[in-house]
């Protein structure tokens, strides 16, 4: 079993629903596109402050079916319907967190600073930095973090004021 981290360091990255069968499972909506560190056999997971070390998992619709460590049965899988997923933060160098990049300032190209990011919004084309007067960028013109500051490459207008 893993040492056990600072909860406060831990990303939310999925949410259990149902039990599945018998013998343990339980359905899993993960929020995470690192799915296969998440779902390997003793990756360990967090729900309710509690170690959980993954022993199976499988992809079943849209969703997993996991099974965890000391859960063998439906009764005890269905103890663990509605909470929150919890873990660690894995090092990824060309991962880009968004407890990572809220509170940096934004700053394109031509080093122009427009402002802190506060938000990044879900979007099906490319997430979206937000900036405190509500201006929007894909972030698929990230380019780097490097401290406190957010670089862009954006296209001509895309940040002017105009």
């Amino acid at each position: 079993m893993a040492v056990s981290s600072d909860p406060s360091e831990r990303l939310e990255v999925g949410r259990i629903g149902k039990a599945h069968g018998l013998r343990g499972e339980v359905v899993v909506d993960f929020t995470t596109n690192l799915i296969d560190e998440r779902t390997a056999v003793g990756a360990v997971l967090w729900t309710n402050g509690r170690e959980r070390v993954v022993v199976t998992a499988r992809p079943h619709q849209d969703k997993w079916l996991v099974r965890f460590d000391g859960v063998s049965d439906r009764d005890t899988a269905e103890t663990l319907r509605g909470q929150t997923v919890t873990a660690e933060p894995l090092e990824d160098p060309e991962a880009v967190f968004v407890h990572d990049v809220i509170g940096c300032r934004l700053v394109d190209q031509h080093g122009a600073d427009h402002g802190e990011i506060v938000a990044v919004i879900d979007n099906p084309a490319s997430d979206l930095l937000e900036l405190a007067d509500g201006r929007l960028v894909p972030l698929a013109f990230y380019n780097d973090r490097d401290g406190d500051v957010v670089t862009v490459t954006v296209p001509a207008g895309l940040l002017s004021d105009d």
